[in-house]
Parts: C-alpha cells; sequence; structure tokens
C-alpha cells in the first residue's frame, strides 16, 4: 500500500499512529481481505484488535453481508452454544421459541469472535466443525444446517499456552491460525502516544464544550514514559478526565488549557514495577477442580484446629487460671517438664525423649484421662488397628503399645 492509501484507511476507520507494526498490521489485514482464509488477530487488552475485522469485512465480497462482533467471554458457558448456533423451542427452560444463533443470522457474512481462548472446549469442538464443513446443530435439534460465513478470532492471551494445558484444542488453534496478525502494544510505540493523546484531548473538547488540553513539553515526555498496561483504552480514559477536570478551570471562552507536568502526574496511573500488562501471556487462573480442591483443604485445616481447640479444652489448657504455654524458666535452671537429654541413641532421637517425659514425667489425671480416651476412640475408629491408629495420633505404634499396657497396669 502507498502511504496515501494507508492514511485514508486509517482515516476512514478512525486510527491513530504511524509506527511500523501498526502499519504492517493494517497492510496485512488489508491484503487477505479478498480472501476466506481465517485471520487470528493477537495483541493486549486495549491495542484496537477490534478495527482489523472490521477492515478484513468491508474490503472483502462479504462486505455486503452482515458483520457480528462477539465477545466469548461475556457470554455465560450455559448459554454460548445457543448464542452461537441457536436453539429449538423448548430445548431447554426460558426457550419459549427458536432462536438463531449467530452463525446462522451471519450467513455470508462475517463473525469476529473477540476473545476466543474463553470457549468451554465442547464449544471449540463444535467451532471447528463449522470451520471445516459449515455444517451445524442447533441446541435440542438433530437437524444438520449449513452456513457460509467467515471467522476472525482474536486473543489477550497465548493460545499456544492454553493448548499446552490442555485448555484449547490444538486443531482448533491451527485451523484459526491460518494468518496472524498482531497489533503492538501502546509503549512499543511510543512516537503514536502524543498523537493519541491530543486526538482524544480535541474529541472530549468537542463533546464537553471545553477548552483543548495542551501538553507541555516536559509533561508529553512523561506520557510516553508511561507503561499503559491497559495500552490505547487507558489513554483515552486519561485524556477524558484531563479534559474534564483541568478544562474546567479555565475561564469561559478560553481555547486552550496548558497542562504541564505537574498537573499531568495526578492523572497518571502509579506505575508498579510488579505490574503486569494486560495479558501478554495466559493468564493461571484456577479451574473448577483446582478450586475445589483448595476449599477442601481450608476445611480440613479449619477441622484439624477447631480439633486442637477440642483437645486442648478437655486438658483443662488455655482457660483462666489454667495458662496454656508454661512461663519461661530462670536460665540456669531446667523446667521440670524438660525430658533428661538422652543417653541411648541407638533408637530414633525424638520418640526416645517422648518415651522419656512419658516414664519420668508424672501426668496430671486429667491430661492422662484425655489421652485414654483419644487413644481409645482412635482404635474404636480404625477398628483396633494399632498401626492406623497411631497415625491418626500422631505418635509411633511402640508409644501407642506402652500406653495400653499402662492403661492394663492401672
Amino acid at each position: 500500500m502507498t502511504n496515501q492509501e494507508l492514511q485514508t484507511l486509517k482515516n476512514k476507520y478512525d486510527i491513530i499512529g504511524n509506527d511500523p507494526a501498526l502499519n504492517r498490521a493494517l497492510e496485512i489485514a488489508v491484503t487477505v481481505a479478498p480472501t476466506d482464509i481465517s485471520v487470528l488477530v493477537t495483541g493486549e487488552s486495549g491495542v484496537g484488535k477490534e478495527n482489523i475485522p472490521r477492515i478484513i469485512h468491508f474490503n472483502s465480497p462479504r462486505r455486503r453481508g452482515k458483520y457480528f462482533a462477539i465477545n466469548c467471554g461475556a457470554i455465560p458457558e450455559g448459554t454460548v452454544d445457543s448464542e452461537l448456533f441457536g436453539h429449538e423451542k423448548g430445548s431447554f427452560t426460558g426457550a419459549a421459541e427458536m432462536r438463531k444463533g449467530y452463525f446462522e443470522e451471519a450467513n455470508e457474512g462475517t463473525l469476529f469472535l473477540d476473545e476466543i481462548g474463553e470457549l468451554p472446549l465442547a464449544t471449540q469442538a463444535k467451532l471447528l466443525r463449522v470451520l471445516q464443513s459449515g455444517e451445524f446443530i442447533r441446541v435440542g435439534s438433530s437437524k444438520v444446517l449449513k452456513t457460509d460465513v467467515r471467522v476472525i478470532a482474536a486473543t489477550n492471551v497465548d493460545l499456544k499456552h492454553l493448548v499446552s494445558k490442555g485448555k484449547f484444542r490444538a486443531d482448533l488453534y491451527y485451523r484459526l491460525n491460518a494468518v496472524s496478525i498482531t497489533m503492538p502494544a501502546l509503549r512499543e510505540r511510543p512516537g503514536d502516544i502524543n498523537l493519541l493523546f491530543r486526538k482524544f484531548a480535541s474529541d472530549f473538547a468537542a463533546k464537553y464544550g471545553m477548552s483543548k488540553v495542551v501538553l507541555t513539553e516536559d509533561a508529553s515526555i512523561l506520557l510516553r514514559k508511561q507503561r499503559w498496561p491497559g495500552n490505547i483504552r487507558q489513554l483515552k480514559n486519561v485524556a477524558e478526565t484531563v479534559t474534564a477536570l483541568e478544562s474546567s478551570k479555565m475561564t469561559p471562552g478560553a481555547e486552550r488549557c496548558i497542562v504541564d507536568v505537574g498537573a499531568l502526574s495526578r492523572y497518571l496511573p502509579v506505575e508498579e514495577p510488579n505490574l503486569l500488562p494486560a495479558t501478554v501471556q495466559a493468564q493461571e487462573n484456577f479451574d473448577a477442580s483446582e478450586r475445589e480442591a483448595i476449599i477442601r483443604t481450608l476445611l480440613q485445616l479449619k477441622q484439624d484446629v477447631d480439633y486442637l481447640k477440642e483437645v486442648i479444652a478437655k486438658a483443662g489448657l488455655g482457660r483462666s487460671g489454667a495458662p496454656a504455654i508454661a512461663p519461661p524458666a530462670p536460665q540456669d535452671e531446667v523446667p521440670e517438664w524438660q525430658p533428661a537429654p538422652p543417653q541411648d541413641y541407638d533408637e530414633d532421637p525424638e520418640e526416645q525423649s517422648y518415651e522419656d517425659v512419658e516414664e519420668k514425667e508424672p501426668e496430671s489425671i486429667s491430661i492422662s484421662k484425655v489421652t485414654m480416651d483419644l487413644i481409645m476412640k482412635a482404635l474404636e475408629k480404625h477398628n483396633g488397628n494399632r498401626n492406623r491408629a497411631a497415625k491418626e495420633l500422631g505418635i509411633s505404634e511402640r508409644t501407642l503399645y506402652r500406653r495400653l499396657e499402662k492403661m492394663k497396669e492401672k
């Protein structure tokens, strides 16, 4: 494309910028428009991916057909098949009449499927069938229907990563990715940032009847240094806020509102070094099974804490007048509850010290009774299996045996 043709295209679709990566994306879109080849548009959220499918559709032989832009991430999982392929009357609760889906409505036109990575795997299989043969079935029907639709998909996540995680079909990925068009992030085209800001500021000044915001040189430099994780969408929001708040301070009839670096900095987002861009790689979201596993673990931990509280309460510890933790002993004295250093290391030191406490430290009646009750309950729970009971109590089987022997002696 010549520079004049490229600029005409940008003016038609309200695209601002002269970055080479942006120009390349637009040139590819115009080149593939006359064909029916599948196109996958990639780029972070807010970079303007929605312009590419519009350019392709309105420069293709399908421009007289319908064009639908669908955000797959905004459709509930339970209704996505109905939205895309339609449904028959009575096929599910609330289906009061037959309804055509987007694939049927867009026959001989174009469908733009944004956030394609959000589609459930079952729907991905049906989408693959439409792409391969043009065939689909309405929800609640067994009749195969045909459609002639060009599909353009977009994503702000790494579909290859989703394929490796089993969350996106590899065959569908390769089918969609016949031609890939990447829209650059705003921070990758710093020369366009001030152009975009001036355009947005001018538009909002006209919309609100306010003075046009003009940045000083220092303010323009500060604007270009921002990371803009929200890309063009975020820059547009900043331009609107600055116009609305700074221009309101001007006297009526003033043509320009000069904004310096100090004033601009009040409206810019706080830069956080750990803040990631708005999704370059696939986000590691927990699926339903992972969330359930986490919840089960948390519930188990709560039960364990409640169990320990119950044991402490039965033992009479932690109440007023009976401190749960023994007071610290003088530095030169050895607390009476501390076991003597083990002399024989033929056995496990931890287990031996535990048994020394049992043999040398007199137990209170309440603690002994609670211990016996716990042992008996554990044995009863495991049908007398000492090994399993000991594991549940957190002691060795030999210690459990010694406890039982002491109980017999009493």
